[in-house]
């Protein structure tokens, strides 16, 4: 999974679109001259942790690892899976999958790629004792029990006996796994950040991915990383193409992106011609984008969904269900998606965003705004008299917190306290470390398309401690019916048990759902082409500089 830093999240307000209009002197929209040698330069907010691929799991490390990594399968515009580094994956009976590499890939370090990076790379992602944030995604493999005894406990196995090489562990290209019971939606996962395999030098002498690596990590995809990132001083991250690369290679020589912790920065940068694309911009930019920027402005559908969430793991204050209802009940979803979003996002109404199979309209009836029916329903529960809200300020999402915070105070009657959290990876840290007790900003974009996606990752009871269940909620019957989907013959059988789960989110609410994203996204006149594929990533082999 990946939580999102709010990439894609874009608000709009007439006054502040007003005061970025005033700042005058700016070259408007993206001018200048682009020289030969200028990389392609993409806003990032900082990752929040070194680039390990098992344990990346938000938005900003997964755009930068996607860039330098090429995944088993990708997915069509149909939402469909196909094959990319995997030359067949083959199953009969959705219990033991086969997986054949396509011959030509090589690390970034020349050597070739091998069935036993994609081993060494899951059996260390698995491992309880690395630590890495994407554990949960390998717990369906047969042996993942062994390398997660439980905290205090020893691991004494030395990788998942479920998965193994075929043949010459030094040269096959060929691997099985063996999942504890069927799963139909095993490939279509494997397009995941977490799924990346490993190169031996990725590893030390005791088997723990390096430090030095993290920093610089050697990738099997088109571009390459050309010095160390070093996390809270480099401003830039730096790419060059990997002409040594198989398939379909950008046309550019270097890309770099830009991190920053405003979007009104990295937006005003745009029109001055010092960035050439922005996927999260400004509440400033939003209402006069298409005006100003014509067809380098993109408005598009998102399968990402945008929550209020809830520590009920660790604060009591909001463990009535009748309050998180009437919270939710609170919040006026159609005025944020018209007048904060400019129409550029849709209320939400269910934990499945419309663009899946398992959609369905007003499935979510406490999602609708009835401010006189919350009000009552938070009296008679003794909701808390005040109530904190955080979210990340590297994001925009400043406008649309403050409409929640006001819609709160207004139709329940108490203090609501703004926090805003200067970097998402800050939120994200204090959300791991169960220090954060107010309720939080959270987003969710997909990392494979199922709606089983939606509910797994994110509030399963196994992704409390190995995946992003930041709200520490737990429920057997939602986990039984997960398991359930999980065997179902297809992913088209398993929708129904996946809906069911979804029910039980929708009376439990340990998030609030508040709106469907749309991917907003500016680019300067010094690039063409840009696409962005079903995970919100930017299509680099469709980019193209112009001159």
């Amino acid at each position: 999974m990946r939580v999102t830093k709010g990439a894609r999240i874009t608000a709009g307000t007439a006054l502040l679109a007003l005061g970025l209009a005033a700042c005058g002197g700016q070259t408007s929209a993206g001018g200048g001259t682009a020289s030969a040698d200028q990389p392609v330069r993409m806003e990032l907010g900082e990752p929040q942790k070194l680039f390990y691929p098992g344990d990346t799991t938000e938005s900003e490390g997964s755009e930068v690892l996607a860039a330098i990594f090429a995944p088993l399968v990708s997915y069509d515009e149909n939402k469909q899976v196909v094959n990319d580094v995997a030359e067949s994956i083959k199953t009969t009976d959705n219990k033991v999958w086969t997986i054949k590499l396509k011959p030509g890939y090589t690390w970034h370090n020349k050597e070739p790629l091998i069935a036993q990076n994609y081993v060494d790379a899951w059996n260390y992602s698995a491992d309880q004792d690395n630590a890495q944030g994407a554990n949960g995604f390998f717990s369906r493999v047969e042996g993942w029990a062994d390398l997660n005894p439980g905290e205090g406990k020893t691991v004494s196995a030395k990788g998942m006996k479920g998965l193994r090489v075929i043949g010459d562990a030094a040269t096959s290209r060929t691997f099985q796994i063996t999942l504890t019971k069927p799963f139909s939606q095993f490939k279509t996962m494997l397009g995941y950040t977490s799924f990346y395999p490993l190169p031996k030098a990725a590893f030390d002498d005791a088997g723990k991915v390096t430090e030095a690596y993290a920093k610089q990590p050697i990738g099997q995809g088109y571009f390459k990383f050309d010095k160390p990132y070093n996390k809270g001083t480099d401003q830039t991250i730096d790419l060059t193409r990997y002409d040594a690369f198989p398939g379909d290679k950008p046309k550019f020589d270097k890309l770099q992106f830009k991190l920053y912790a405003s979007s009104e920065t990295a937006f005003n940068d745009l029109r001055a011609g010092n960035l050439d694309i922005h996927d999260s911009l400004p509440p400033s930019a939003i209402a006069s984008a298409k005006a100003e920027l014509g067809e380098r402005y993109m408005d598009e559908a998102d399968a990402g969904v945008g929550y209020i969430g809830f520590p009920m793991q660790y604060n009591k204050t909001y463990e009535n269900v009748k309050v998180r209802e009437a919270i939710s009940m609170a919040i006026d979803r159609k005025t944020i998606a018209e007048t904060v979003f400019s129409g550029t996002r849709a209320p939400a109404d269910d934990f499945i965003n419309p663009l899946l199979d398992g959609y369905r309209p007003g499935a979510c009836a406490v999602c609708t705004y009835d401010p006189a029916k919350a009000k009552s329903q938070y009296a008679e529960n003794n909701g808390p008299k005040t109530l904190e809200l955080g979210y990340n300020s590297d994001g925009p999402h400043k406008e649309w917190i403050e409409a929640v915070a006001n819609n709160l105070r207004a139709n329940l009657g108490v203090q609501v306290t703004v926090k805003p959290f200067e970097k998402f990876a800050s939120i994200l840290d204090e959300l791991d470390k169960k220090t954060y007790g107010g309720m939080f900003r959270m987003g969710w974009a997909i990392d494979y398309p199922s709606a089983e996606n939606y509910l797994t990752p994110v509030f399963s009871t196994v992704a409390i401690k190995t995946g992003s269940n930041y709200a520490g909620w737990s429920n057997k019957e939602f986990d039984d019916l997960l398991a359930k989907g999980d065997s179902a013959a297809s992913q088209t059988q398993g929708l129904k048990y996946y809906q069911q789960a979804d029910d039980i989110l929708i009376k439990e609410l340990p998030y609030i759902p508040v709106y469907f994203y749309r991917t907003n996204v500016a680019f300067s006149q010094h690039v063409k082409g840009i696409k962005l594929n079903l995970l919100n990533q930017v299509e680099w082999t469709q980019v193209e500089k112009v001159a």
